[in-house]
């Protein structure tokens, strides 16, 4: 299972998009600063994340979450969501 997934600066307000395997292990890297051009935004909590069979098809939908229609959509669903997603099982 692959993951697009958007993070969000806990002090800052700061959003990142992203895509990986492994949400759990991908959270601990940037909050441990890993990542080196958001390290000044840590901590980040998952946000939001959809589940992909491919990682092409994460790659895509990432690259949508970095678009003008994908940051509305983004914009227009994520104040209906609860600030802390679950990880998947």
């Amino acid at each position: 299972m692959f993951y697009a997934y958007v993070l969000k600066s806990i002090e800052h307000g700061y959003y990142y998009k992203g895509h990986c395997q492994d949400l759990e292990k991908r959270l601990h890297q940037h909050n441990s600063g890993m990542t080196e051009s958001i390290r000044p935004y840590i901590p980040f909590a998952l946000i939001y994340f959809e589940a992909f069979e491919t990682k092409q098809e994460a790659i895509k939908r990432e690259k949508y979450y970095k678009s003008a229609a994908g940051r509305r959509y983004l914009k227009r669903i994520l104040p209906r969501r609860t600030m802390s997603a679950r990880l998947p099982d």
